[in-house]
């Protein structure tokens, strides 16, 4: 909180990123090599009105930074960047657009739909190389300073060994959301997970590990706003630190740490699903929300020759640029905050050939896994890739590198035929079952370098798969 209007800040350092409380003040740092400045916005403690704003005093190999003396955990703040906005160049700045502090670990609430997110003006004849000058912090959601002091006192990680994983895919919402045996403002959300009923179904069922659809704050798409529908899934990502505000049940996010050290209690691991090759922001048409409007050209990989449009292997419209050093770092630091603020057991890497593509396509020795392999902390978790994406070579199932697992569709698919009757499938159907050695029995990766799926949130339920 903070007790006065502030009306300048102290230099502060460049690391950590983010917004760090010491106890004194809050250190605030953001990365940004093409900006010319970035101001600190701070809101008044119910978050509605902004009560200063404080360019960042210091840059710092290209980190921006500055210190705020007698604040602490409960600031609500944003951002706002000036720079050039030449959409061709691949630039993006609008200091009109209130934008989320990539690093923060607590949101205020959803984004709220308004004309003025977009850097430009909608329907205007030149479309986003036009400029907006409305401001956009009515609609936007405020970052939060929080700290960490949970209590992990006598929490152990089962680490269950890879040959005797049962993973169990869940929808935070979805898996509690409908069960009567659960207190009601309990249900849809992460206190559900700690239900001492729900965590004996899931030993009753013989899981060992439960595998959460993600869990990152993520945006409710217009288009589906528009049509009284809702994103459901959650991989559209608004924030890679602060967890989705709307499965909360309270005002606290120790509801996930207590969720994680009961189902550690009981032997089960947690991992997350997460979603690093895409943001919310969509293609050039979508919202200054947060990276565009900080730096875009950094931030995205961006058609070479032709800035103004985003390298789409995803297919939802941008592509994180994993291989700069400060995106991956925003990566690696966002891994290890769940890992060991959270305490979770490990990754399952949405569309993870994106992570591992260089200049040249897809490589396995990308910096994003070289990085994992050598992190002490994150190499010794489980991690699985789902490895295709929509790019050029985008299917490389059995290429990736160890430690990663890897999602075996083709387990699925020919566990799906034999179950069906198909003819001649005893011979396939042998060799999955025994680790499908023609796909992963090179650089000693073991039989549980294959995930053998039937069934997930992506195609058939597993009712649908044995009866159709």
């Amino acid at each position: 909180m903070l007790h006065a209007s502030p009306d300048r800040l102290l230099p502060g350092k460049p690391y950590p990123l983010g917004a760090t409380h010491d106890g004194l003040g809050v250190n605030f740092a953001v990365f940004s090599a093409n900006a010319q400045q970035i101001d600190l916005c701070i809101f008044d403690t119910g978050g509605r009105k902004e009560i200063a704003r404080i360019p960042l005093p210091e840059c710092t190999n290209e980190v921006w930074h500055g210190y705020l003396p007698h604040a602490g955990p409960g600031l609500q703040y944003g951002l706002r960047a000036h720079g050039p906005y030449e959409p061709e160049r691949g630039h993006r700045f609008n200091p009109n657009k209130l934008l989320l502090d990539p690093y923060a670990r607590e949101l205020s609430g959803p984004l709220k739909w308004s004309d003025a997110l977009f850097g430009y003006r909608l329907n205007a004849p030149r479309a986003d190389l036009s400029f907006d000058r409305r401001d956009s912090a009515p609609a936007m959601p405020r970052s939060i300073v929080a700290e960490d002091n949970f209590n992990w006192a006598g929490d152990v990680r089962p680490n269950v060994p890879w040959a005797k994983t049962v993973i169990y895919e869940a929808h935070v919402r979805g898996v509690s959301i409908g069960r009567e045996d659960i207190r009601p403002h309990q249900r849809g959300t992460f206190a559900a997970l700690s239900d001492v009923r729900f965590i004996e179904h899931l030993q009753r069922l013989g899981v060992t590990t439960l595998e959460l659809l993600p869990v990152h704050a993520f945006v409710q798409d217009r288009f589906l706003i528009e049509r009284g529908l809702r994103n459901y899934w959650g991989y559209s990502t608004l924030s890679f630190f602060a967890p989705e505000p709307g499965y909360l049940s309270g005002p606290s996010t120790d509801e996930i740490r207590t969720a994680v050290r009961r189902l550690h209690a009981a032997g089960i691991e947690v991992i997350l699903d997460v979603v690093f090759n895409h943001t919310a922001g969509g293609s050039e048409l979508g919202p200054t929300i947060s990276l565009r409007g900080l730096d875009n050209a950094s931030y995205f990989r961006l058609v070479p020759g032709n800035e103004r449009y985003y390298i789409n292997d995803t297919g939802c419209g941008n592509t994180l640029n994993v291989p700069h050093p400060r995106v991956l770092q925003l990566v690696l630091d966002s891994l290890r905050y769940w890992a060991t603020s959270y305490r979770v057991d490990g990754f399952r890497f949405d569309l993870g050939v994106t992570l591992g593509r260089e200049g040249t396509g897809f490589d396995p020795g990308a910096g994003f896994f070289d990085a994992i392999l050598q992190d002490p902390v994150l190499s010794q978790l489980k991690l699985i890739s789902e490895p295709w994406d929509l790019g050029p070579g985008g299917y490389q199932l059995g290429n990736h590198p160890p430690p990663f697992a890897e999602w075996n569709d083709q387990f699925r698919d020919g566990v799906r035929r034999f179950w069906r009757g198909d003819v001649g499938q005893r011979s396939a159907i042998a060799a999955k079952l025994a680790g499908s050695a023609e796909l992963f029995n090179k650089r000693w990766r073991k039989p549980w370098a294959s995930i053998n799926f039937v069934a997930s949130h992506d195609g058939f339920t597993l009712q649908d798969i044995v009866s159709y």
